[in-house]
């Protein structure tokens, strides 16, 4: 589901990242997500088995979680492969 603005948007991140770390590099992501145990145990699986340090919070009257995953990548292809798996979970949004 490539449409000309993702593809210019990861190709933008993917300079972006070039130009400003050393890899392999810790990466700090943000999404929130609707409070729904399956979606955020779906974001967990994305980053499991990857040593990820996984914070998640919850709004004021619950509705939505934070979560904030810092994990060591290799490369800005990495960085932007997990956005992609992430990005399939419905009603994720990524900061």
């Amino acid at each position: 589901m490539d449409n000309d603005k993702s593809v210019a948007f990861y190709k933008r991140l993917k300079e972006q990242l070039d130009e400003t770390s050393k890899w392999p590099s810790n990466y700090l992501y943000k999404f929130i997500v609707p409070t729904d145990a399956g979606k955020i145990d779906q974001i967990h699986a994305i980053f499991d088995q990857m040593g990820a340090v996984i914070q998640s919070k919850q709004s004021k009257n619950g509705t939505y979680t934070s979560i904030s995953i810092t994990v060591k990548l290799k490369n800005s292809d990495a960085v932007i492969a997990k956005y992609k798996e992430v990005s399939l979970v419905e009603g994720v949004i990524s900061l």
